[in-house]
């Protein structure tokens, strides 16, 4: 199941590990396995993919960011497809990532001996520019009748669906808001009238969607593969300077 009805759909950059997501979700429809299980995969995937930064193994590092991008879109796809949504699966998934891709940059910041204070700079960035993607993404399926599981503004805590616990939903929705409330309010705040656009177009919304989590971690894979750690952070830093490119793009279809 999509997450846009078929004539909403646009080439997404940063979702390219959709086909095999789905044969994982496919795989474990049957079982016992949670969504929840597949993010907890996916976290294991992130800390492998730390460890190997860590031994300077970075051919193996960049897989295990590619699998975890691949993880990461399985647990959504096995949601759907065992029609099983839930607000705990989804905010535990996103803090899951934004407490591993500072993970991610630490220790490449580690083992370049860099500036923490480049890093820092580097993962605010990552983090604004994947709440851009996800501020206009989110509009779109709103708009479109797409997957609601995600809301365009964070401001109250969910009532709790079918299958899950309000107490967890309390809980996660708690730590998301401590985590991603900030770098949220920055972008609605650069870009109030987005949600009264009446038009995205497909073309617009691919070059925003190589702001999204999955191709930034292509990214980051293709410079450990290719031992070029050292312009992870400056890269991401300068990347951020497209987040106003895109605003101003955006804003010209009003």
């Amino acid at each position: 199941m999509a997450k846009l009805p078929k004539e909403n759909q646009f080439l997404d950059l940063s979702d390219y590990g959709r086909p095999v997501a789905r044969l994982i979700a496919q795989f474990f429809k049957p079982t016992f396995v949670t969504p929840i299980h597949v993010t907890i995969l996916f976290i294991i995937s992130g800390l492998l993919a730390i460890a190997c930064i860590f031994s300077h193994q970075y051919l193996l590092a960049a897989l295990f960011l590619i699998l975890k991008s691949i993880l990461d879109a399985a647990d959504g796809e096995l949601a759907r497809i065992k029609n099983t949504p839930s607000y705990t699966g989804r905010y535990f998934d996103s803090v899951a990532d934004i407490i591993l891709n500072f993970l991610f940059l630490l220790s490449i910041c580690i083992v370049t001996n860099g500036s923490f204070f480049y890093m820092i700079l580097a993962f605010i960035g990552i983090q604004l520019q994947g709440t851009l993607y996800n501020y206009y993404y989110v509009i779109l399926r709103n708009k479109f009748d797409g997957d609601t599981t995600s809301r365009v503004f964070e401001t109250q805590v969910p009532t709790a669906m079918k299958g899950e616990k309000q107490s967890h939903v309390n809980v996660l929705f708690g730590m998301y808001n401590i985590l991603y409330k900030v770098f949220d309010q920055t972008i609605y705040h650069l870009d109030k009238d987005a949600t009264k656009g009446n038009h995205f177009p497909k073309w617009f919304m691919t070059l925003v969607s190589a702001f999204g989590l999955g191709f930034q971690l292509l990214i980051m894979g293709c410079f450990l593969a290719f031992n070029l750690d050292y312009l992870i952070i400056p890269f991401f830093i300068g990347y951020t300077f497209l987040i106003p490119v895109f605003i101003f793009l955006r804003r010209s279809f009003e």
